[in-house]
């Protein structure tokens, strides 16, 4: 690809918008020389993109069929998945969570007895594909809500139980157990997705780990119990030619190592988490979301606000470290940093 193509002035006209995120501003789809899906596959496949990938350049694929069987339900309303667990709508966090009362685990032991992995052969793949596109313009992930080892394990146990069972050497060989199979049915909705939305870039796996202040688990007990169960599936997922990307909240960033060595494409840390470290130190191992030092939006003039982007494409956009923003960069994206943000790193990556 012809990465000399001159920036025009023209590049910035909007030819469209995309709707903002959780009721923030809608961004902005610009007249570009490329796509911003073949701009983001740049990024990964080449680690040198046009400009600087933003929220507007991909997506998340949303499907009804998954949420409601595999995930937590709507966007507004709970469900009972295929495993039985009850999950409820709470208005207030915009989310589900399980319903309380008694889990359906006490112990990791119970699992083959409780648990019924699901034949998803018999699920509605091709009503779900005639009713749901993927929008090729855009690169676009699969978003697997609730994952297939840690959060899905806090579903059946509850949290307290399921931490414990990390480290409870009587538990440990039925966790192994459990995740190898989590992991074989994560591969199989893989290969559906693949087969009925061909055009989708990749999936983003969820499974947090932390809190506000630190890991749930220690680096230790996420290598023996996780990192063999995450390499299968990134394995699987980039044998289909399709980039994994993760989701997982908390302070993880001591956590960085495992998601490099577990084959993840690009981690997203929350705000707790220092992104300047983890880029400096791991980005080019590893694509980090990232985003700009706290401003006042409010009361930034708009020169402000553009010489902030230029010092944010300057402070992400090292050789061979190539970076993404996302949801936590949402809110310094006014028109005028947005703008600047493309115009400057388009010219800067052209040197």
């Amino acid at each position: 690809m012809n990465r000399r193509i001159p920036f025009e002035k023209n590049e910035l006209r909007a030819v469209g918008s995309i709707p903002g995120l959780f009721g923030g501003p809608d961004s902005p789809i610009r007249d570009t020389p490329i796509t911003p899906k073949e701009n983001v596959a740049a990024l990964y496949y080449d680690k040198q993109p046009f400009w600087m990938v933003t929220m507007s350049d991909s997506g998340f694929f949303w499907l009804d069929l998954y949420n409601m069987l595999l995930g937590r339900g709507g966007w507004d309303s709970g469900t009972t998945d295929c495993f039985g667990i009850e999950w409820e709508y709470v208005e207030m966090a915009q989310g589900s969570i399980v319903h309380p009362g008694e889990p359906l685990l006490a112990d990791a032991n119970e699992w083959r007895d409780k648990i019924i992995i699901p034949d998803i052969d018999t699920w509605d793949w091709a009503g779900a594909a005639e009713a749901t596109k993927v929008d090729k313009h855009f690169f676009t992930q699969m978003s697997l809500v609730n994952g297939f080892w840690f959060e899905r394990l806090i579903s059946f146990m509850d949290f307290g139980p399921a931490a414990m069972a990390l480290i409870d050497e009587d538990q440990k060989p039925a966790l192994h157990e459990l995740f190898g199979a989590l992991t074989d049915l994560a591969c199989k909705v893989v290969d559906k997705f693949v087969e009925y939305w061909p055009g989708l870039d990749g999936f983003n796996v969820h499974d947090d780990w932390g809190s506000q202040r630190a890991p749930f688990f220690s680096n230790d007990v996420a290598v023996e119990m996780f990192l063999p169960y995450i390499k299968a599936l990134t394995d699987h997922i980039h044998s289909k030619g399709r980039v994994a990307t993760l989701h997982s909240c908390g302070a993880n960033a001591d956590r960085i190592q495992i998601f490099i060595d577990g084959g993840f494409d690009q981690w997203s840390p929350q705000d707790m988490n220092d992104v300047g470290m983890l880029y400096d130190r791991f980005g080019d191992q590893i694509v980090i979301g990232v985003f700009p030092e706290l401003f006042d939006v409010a009361n930034a003039s708009e020169e402000e606000q553009r010489q902030r982007a230029r010092d944010f494409v300057d402070r992400f956009s090292q050789p061979g470290k190539p970076a993404v923003t996302d949801f936590y960069a949402m809110w310094a994206f006014t028109p005028a940093f947005s703008e600047e943000v493309y115009e400057y790193s388009r010219k800067k990556y052209l040197s």
